[in-house]
């Protein structure tokens, strides 16, 4: 299979070395290019590469949608977010394209373990970490343009787990059908929100309510998936998430916060 994960990163990092498999990916690239990064581009033909402050990876996965035609199958993971074998081992435990290939001749899609929230639901804990308008318009969009999807949108909310970080590998067609609907329902609620007002954190909005939009359209079209580990390059900045989260339970705001 002609398999392409994109690894995405606003800046030089290391990078898995199956260059068949891997293609690392700029984005934000009129902004963050810097003399010496080869990656690919993410504002090189159709793209919305100047959107990547509110949309994050998202422009990634936009600029794959429109532009790699010739894949059969299309995946994204982090510069510092890797799918793997096992919880650790780095760059060795990554997963590699024979590993790849197995797994989608058992299914269409790829994801990383969920994350749980044990003490709060999908929605609580979206609306405790962000903005609650956004999540909101989100649900009026699909009860207006999906109201198929409206019954698996609740779900996901009331659930304690989900899918998280825009981590994937698609075989194209579901690929491809996701991406049509995502980014109908992201443009329909951007065309309706004022931003102006919000932080850096938080204007990056679009990226994080895609990551909650992808466990309602894995369930809604019943996908045949798999899961497998995913693992962080680097300090996980643990001491400083649950600092975060407390003060954010209380209702104390932090304009510029970078995990």
């Amino acid at each position: 299979m002609n398999v392409k994960i994109l690894v995405a990163a606003h800046k030089q990092f290391p990078m898995p070395s199956e260059a068949e498999l891997y293609l690392p990916i700029l984005v934000g690239a009129t902004k963050n290019y810097k003399q010496g990064i080869n990656y690919q581009r993410d504002d090189e033909g159709t793209n919305i590469s100047d959107k990547n402050p509110n949309y994050n990876e998202l422009t990634a996965i936009y600029w794959a949608w429109k532009n790699l035609d010739e894949a059969d199958a299309i995946g994204l993971v982090h510069y510092r977010r890797l799918l793997s074998t096992k919880r650790h081992g780095g760059f060795k435990s990554i997963l590699t394209k024979q590993q790849v290939e197995q797994l989608l001749q058992q299914c269409d899609v790829i994801l990383p373990r969920k994350r749980h929230y044990y003490i709060e639901s999908n929605y609580s804990h979206y609306i405790h970490a962000h903005h609650e308008e956004p999540l909101n318009l989100t649900k009026k969009v699909i009860e207006k343009h999906y109201p198929e999807y409206l019954d698996s949108f609740n779900k996901v909310m009331d659930k304690r787990s989900a899918h998280m970080f825009n981590m994937f590998v698609m075989k194209k067609q579901y690929f491809d059908s996701y991406c049509v609907w995502l980014f109908d329902i992201l443009q329909r609620v951007e065309n309706s929100l004022d931003i102006s007002g919000y932080t850096k954190q938080e204007a990056r909005v679009f990226g994080y309510l895609s990551e909650l939009l992808m466990d309602v359209w894995i369930y809604k079209n019943h996908i045949n998936y798999t899961e497998c580990y995913w693992q962080q390059i680097g300090s996980k900045h643990m001491i400083k998430k649950v600092f975060y989260f407390i003060c954010r339970k209380f209702g104390m705001s932090f304009g510029k916060t970078h995990f």
